[in-house]
Parts: C-alpha cells; sequence; structure tokens
C-alpha cells in the first residue's frame, strides 16, 4: 500500500508537472511559436500589432460589409479613479482573460465573457517623471507565464499573467533626466525587447534586449552616434563613428528616442526600429545629419548590432522624429514579390524599402501639403530640401526667422499604427493635415529640463477637416480613398479579411470602413475620444472586437490652436467589447 501510494504521489507530481491534470499552470502562456504564428491565429491577439510584423491584419471573415450592421457591445470594463487621460492602449487576448494597460502605468486582467476583472496592477510611479506626451501606455507583452509593460518611470516589469504579482522589475534609466516608456515590448527568441522615451529632454534614445526569465540585459543600443553599446554585461561596438554626424559633445545629449517601440520580421531575422528627434530641436546648433535621428533601425535581435539604417529626414529641424513602425509586407510588383517594408512617416512621405538591405524604393506624399522639401530622391535616398522653409538660426538672446511649415511636427502620421491588408494589397493609414509657425531659441542643456530651442504654434490646414483615413497603394504610392475626419485622427487601424477596416475618431466612435471602397458601413460611440488600436479574434464560434476609449495623448497638449477645436471632448478610460452574435 505504501509503495502505491508513493507511485500514486510520483506520478501525480509529474502529471502536475506536465500539466496533465489539476489547472493549467502559468507556464502553459503562449510560446515562441506561438508569438511568431500570431498573425495567422484567429483565437488570440498574443502580440502588439497583431503579429511581429505589425500589419494589424486578421484573416477572420465572419464580419463583412453585410454583416457589420450586427456587431453590438457585449460588455464595457471601467479603468476607474480620476486617472483616466489618454489610453492609448492595443488588448492582448489569451485562454479567456484580456490584458490591457491604462494611463499612469496600470494594467488590468479581464474576463472576456464577462468584463470581470480577475487582478489589477498599479504601478507606484514617483514624483517627478516627465513624459513629454501624456501619462499614457500602448500596451503590453505575453510569453509563458508572464506579462511585460514599461512605465512612466523608465521601468520594465514582468508580472505572473494569473495573479499580477510581480516577478521582476528593472530599471531602464534615471526618470530625473527626463527618461521615461510607453511603448508596448516586443517578445523575440526569449528576449524582451524595448526602447525608451524621452527625446525632449537631451536623453540617448536606445534599443535594450532583457531575459525573459530574469529581467537581466543581454544587449543595449545606442541610437546615437558615438555613444558604446554592450552585450553580456561587456561593451560591444559603438554605434556609428565618434563625431561623423555630431560634432564635439553633442552626442552624449543627442535625442533619438525609441518611444515607439519596434516590429519583428522573422523571415529576415530583422528588428526594426524607429528614433525620434534630434536635440535639441534647433537644428542650428547641431550641423551635420545627426544619425541616427529620424531613421528606421535594422537591428539583429541577438547582439544588438546594426545591420542598415535609412534616415528619413537628416538634420532635423522640424520635430518629425522617424519613430513611425516599419511594417513588413511582400511588394508584388512588375512580376517580382520583393522583401519589402512600408513607412508613413511624420515628415509626410510614405516610404517603401526594401527590407533586406535598406534601399530606398519609393517615397510619396500622403498628405496634401509638405513645405520642408520639394521630393524625396529615390536614387540618393534623401530629401531635396526647401532651404527657406527651415526655422531661423536665434541671434544672441532673440529668437530666429519664423516660417510656417507642414505637416506640423505632431506630424502626418503620429504614433497611432496603420494597418496593411494582403487581401487588398493596400496600406490604411491614419494621417493629419496640419502645419506649424516655427522658430528657433537660444538653449543650452540641462538635466532633466525640456531641451527644444524652439517655440510653435499648430494650426489646421483647412476648415473642414484634419484627420484623415487613407488607403494607399504601396505600388504606386497613390491613395485609393479617403475618409476625412472633422478632429485629428489619433488611434490606430484594424483591417480584415472580411474587406474591412476599424478606426475610432476623437469624437467618440470605433467606426468600420469598406476596405476597398471606403464606404463607411458602421460606427459606435464609446463616449469618450478613441485613440487606441482595435483588435479582432474568434471565440465560440463568433467574432469579436475590443477597443480602448478615453480621449487624450499629445494634442490636447501640444496642439496649439487645433487644441483649442477639440477642448470639449470628455475624457475617459475604458475598455469595449463587441461581437457579431451567431445567426
Amino acid at each position: 500500500m505504501k509503495r502505491l501510494f508513493r507511485t500514486f504521489l510520483l506520478a501525480s507530481a509529474m502529471a502536475a508537472g506536465l500539466g496533465l491534470n489539476g489547472p493549467a499552470l502559468a507556464a502553459d502562456g503562449p510560446s515562441n511559436d506561438d508569438l511568431l504564428n500570431d498573425a495567422k491565429s484567429t483565437g488570440d491577439v498574443l502580440t502588439y500589432g497583431m503579429g511581429h510584423q505589425a500589419q494589424r491584419f486578421s484573416p477572420l471573415d465572419k464580419l463583412n460589409p453585410d454583416t457589420v450592421k450586427g456587431l453590438v457591445p457585449v460588455w464595457s470594463f471601467s479603468f476607474g479613479g480620476e486617472k483616466q487621460r489618454g489610453q492609448e492602449s492595443q488588448p492582448i487576448i489569451h485562454d479567456g482573460t484580456i490584458y490591457v494597460t491604462g494611463s499612469y502605468s496600470r494594467l488590468y486582467a479581464v474576463d472576456v465573457k464577462t468584463g470581470q476583472k480577475k487582478w489589477q496592477y498599479d504601478h507606484r510611479l514617483p514624483e517627478g517623471i516627465m513624459p513629454c506626451c501624456d501619462v499614457v501606455n500602448r500596451g503590453a507583452a505575453l510569453y509563458k507565464d508572464k506579462i511585460y509593460f514599461a512605465t512612466l518611470d523608465a521601468r520594465l516589469v514582468a508580472l505572473n499573467k494569473d495573479t499580477g504579482k510581480v516577478v521582476w522589475s528593472k530599471k531602464i534609466e534615471d526618470y530625473k533626466a527626463g527618461y521615461s516608456a510607453t511603448a508596448a515590448p516586443l517578445i523575440v527568441d526569449g528576449k524582451v525587447i524595448t526602447g525608451n522615451s524621452g527625446g525632449e529632454f537631451g536623453i540617448i534614445g536606445m534599443v535594450e534586449a532583457r531575459d525573459a526569465e530574469t529581467g537581466e540585459l543581454v544587449w543595449q543600443r545606442p541610437t546615437i552616434e558615438g555613444n558604446m553599446g554592450t552585450l553580456n554585461g561587456k561593451e560591444s561596438t559603438m554605434t556609428g563613428v565618434m563625431n561623423a554626424s555630431w560634432s564635439g559633445d553633442l552626442y552624449k545629449t543627442g535625442g533619438g528616442a525609441t518611444w515607439l517601440g519596434g516590429t519583428y520580421d522573422p523571415e529576415t531575422k530583422t528588428l526594426f526600429f524607429g528614433t525620434g528627434n534630434p536635440a535639441p530641436w534647433n537644428s542650428h546648433l547641431r550641423p551635420g545629419d545627426n544619425l541616427y535621428t529620424s531613421s528606421t533601425l535594422a537591428i539583429d535581435p541577438a547582439n544588438g548590432d546594426i545591420k542598415w539604417h535609412y534616415q528619413t529626414t537628416p538634420h532635423d529641424g522640424w520635430d518629425f522624429d522617424g519613430v513611425n513602425e516599419l511594417v513588413s509586407f511582400d511588394l508584388k510588383k512588375d512580376g517580382q514579390t520583393i522583401k519589402a517594408g512600408a513607412k508613413a512617416d511624420r515628415n509626410g512621405f510614405f516610404y517603401v524599402l526594401d527590407r533586406t538591405n535598406g534601399k530606398l524604393l519609393s517615397a510619396s506624399p500622403f498628405v496634401t501639403k509638405i513645405t520642408w522639401a520639394k521630393e524625396i530622391d529615390v536614387k540618393t535616398g534623401r530629401p531635396v530640401y526647401n532651404d527657406d522653409n527651415r526655422p531661423g538660426t536665434p541671434v544672441g538672446a532673440e529668437k530666429g526667422t519664423s516660417v510656417f511649415a507642414a505637416p506640423a511636427f505632431l506630424g502626418a502620421k503620429n504614433w497611432m499604427p496603420m494597418a496593411y491588408s494582403p487581401a487588398t494589397e493596400l496600406f490604411y493609414v491614419p494621417a493629419n493635415e496640419w502645419g506649424m509657425d516655427i522658430w528657433n531659441e537660444p538653449i543650452t542643456y540641462k538635466k532633466g529640463a525640456a531641451y527644444l530651442g524652439a517655440g510653435f504654434t499648430i494650426k489646421p490646414l483647412y476648415d473642414d477637416y484634419i484627420g484623415a483615413l487613407r488607403a494607399i497603394d504601396p505600388k504606386t504610392g497613390k491613395i485609393v480613398w479617403e475618409y476625412k475626419n472633422p478632429a485629428p485622427l489619433w488611434g490606430g487601424v484594424l483591417t480584415t479579411g472580411g474587406n474591412l477596416v476599424f478606426t475610432g475618431t476623437p469624437e467618440g466612435y470605433l467606426k468600420a470602413f469598406d476596405a476597398k471602397s471606403g464606404k463607411e458601413v458602421w460606427k459606435f460611440n464609446t463616449g469618450s475620444g478613441v485613440v487606441g488600436s482595435p483588435v479582432t479574434w474568434e471565440q465560440d464560434g463568433e467574432q469579436y472586437v475590443a477597443v480602448v476609449s478615453g480621449w487624450g495623448g499629445a494634442v490636447p497638449l501640444w496642439g496649439g490652436d487645433v487644441a483649442k477645436l477639440v477642448k470639449d471632448i470628455n475624457q475617459g478610460g475604458s475598455l469595449w467589447v463587441f461581437k457579431l452574435p451567431k445567426a
């Protein structure tokens, strides 16, 4: 009997270790292969971008232009309290749970069927955090038994996905120097890949990889020339060449934050991270191209080495950044299929690159007015500047000559992610039509203080609209259709195999459009501006859609005349879930 009992205990222990009986183990979360397959799987949403390449496309087709009229709300979950502000998150869905981040570095786990909260984690933020553009967070990353997200005091936190308990918390950088973090992490080969924020404070932009299990730093890659990278606790290689495009010690405060996070292409085994503005904004203080700011970097996920780079705005003098996502796709043109990547840049041009080497294939305007450059020279890859549209240099204590430039520094497209449909072979880009009066001012660097050296006022270009959702053909750069919106568009885009495109508006609507024609076919008002990114998945034979609602972000804070136009939009903080019921 004792031997039988010992055998039973051993068998039970083995079964528990394998997850064969009893409750599912925490380790039963998504594997690396699950994450790589996310773009094809339809019963969950495991990654930011609905796949590492961030096409934000779902093959689900139960919802289509005919059936979408039956899409109804199932429940709404409030983030609660007075901590509303901008809600820019994208939900993650796995095994009956939705994981969603909220403003002020909060993370929630919510039951998919009922909307009941399972747990909530509120990160304890210190006094003195310095986020430039609202207290937002854009999402989390799920891997095995942990859920990861970045915080406004520049930390990366790993929680147990079932309990919300902290497993580890690691400091990315010093928030007192202006560093913060708002982007959703990326999981590649067991490493958590993150960027940083704080380009307006003269920080150094970086991409770093940490061991997903322990949080220990594997490698770090600065984005400003002259700074040393690290690998396994030791110095690795210098970013670029010292003083090649930065004079003196300016590389020590060069900006170039990687605040939007990155994408990953498993076909070429390459990370793509966009980099932000150089610091200060006053370009006369920093002659040269100022690499690798306002660029896309192709990075080896194994060691952090830069494979190639493409700079969209060399010697950026308008705060255009280059941080917007590079979306990998197959470009079918002239009988060939090219491994390509597309980027709708804040500077107003839609770029298509060969993602294997960074060669420019095309660059086309996707907004109606671009004043800073005449065109992008496809042979050299460089802009042909309108030199008289660069803000003038200050004289003594006096500000420099003001110019009216378009787009405004908030960009032809800011952070809000676009979508690509392999079915229509079109990109769906949330664009904004605005310009700015901009001038340079004297500035010196002071740790933890704003490091701009510029002043500005944003103004709408047209009386009837600012935002425009545009369908763009990457083969030609032509706009196939557009939807115009009175207020700026500031939310992400989703497209589906059912020939639909979803996006939200500051007026509170989640809207659906016919992906081929642009016809609006459905809308629902969530009660506050939608500046999050919608997702879709299938459960029990029904198609669901979820989006976060809550007005905020950079527009109310930095929008000038545009901020006045949207000042009466109500704030909020909630997660909405919809479904198409079975017939």
